[in-house]
């Protein structure tokens, strides 16, 4: 495993969001679109901000969460709408957000639409992800039905999960995706989830989904 450690938070945030923009950066050297998929939930705020002062070429990046809640957009659970208030704004505004939301009573009925409209984003040029205490990571939840399935080799890009640490439906992308990401960075804070990171290495990947990325990622830690 490879760890980048900081001695603050401030550090940790300010040094993650130099990391994904030097990706994205090489990124839109070699090709016309860059992709970055990006966790929601709070920890990841602070480096959204950072990343939407910095001017590189938005207009060319397609942003793409990992997962998405089952909620409307101005919902307060809702990852659509931290973006839209955290990263889409001043040089981001530019970018162009990737939907893992339609309004729709069910995800099964948007699921389709969706997941063309991520697989045009395919392969993600730079991907953060998150990690929950259970380690989860995107929404792929131990226990979720269809769990197996999206961590095949074979799953549809996108899925619907349900689980019960999810409490609403989820959208995500499947391990196919997300480990085929041409960059991958995972935010690690506090001692308590490095040290079930560092244990999970004998776990299997239904066990511990964080696993798929374990030995193809760039882990930052801060205590």
């Amino acid at each position: 495993m490879k760890f980048e450690n900081y001695a603050s938070r401030d550090d940790f945030m300010r040094g993650v969001a130099a990391a994904l923009c030097t990706d994205l950066m090489v990124a839109l050297q070699s090709k016309p679109r860059a992709s970055l998929s990006v966790p929601g939930g709070s920890t990841p705020g602070p480096v959204f901000d950072i990343l939407a002062q910095t001017d590189l070429d938005w207009a060319r990046v397609d942003v793409v969460l990992n997962d998405e809640r089952w909620v409307g957009v101005e919902n307060p659970r809702s990852n659509t709408k931290l973006l839209q208030e955290r990263l889409l704004q001043n040089y981001a505004a530019r970018a162009r957000l990737v939907p893992l939301y339609l309004p729709c009573a069910q995800p099964e009925e948007a699921i389709y639409t969706l997941s063309k409209g991520v697989e045009a984003s395919l392969p993600l040029s730079v991907l953060l992800l998150g990690m929950g205490p259970d380690l989860h990571t995107a929404s792929l939840f131990p226990g979720a039905d269809y769990l197996e399935i999206a961590l095949s080799d074979t799953a549809p890009s996108v899925m619907v999960l349900r689980a019960d640490a999810a409490h609403e439906p989820r959208i995500t992308l499947t391990a196919r995706v997300l480990t085929k990401a041409e960059k991958i960075h995972v935010l690690i804070m506090g001692a308590e989830k490095k040290a079930s990171l560092l244990a999970a290495e004998s776990l299997t990947s239904n066990l511990a989904p964080i696993n798929l990325v374990r030995h193809t990622a760039l882990f930052h830690w801060v205590l």
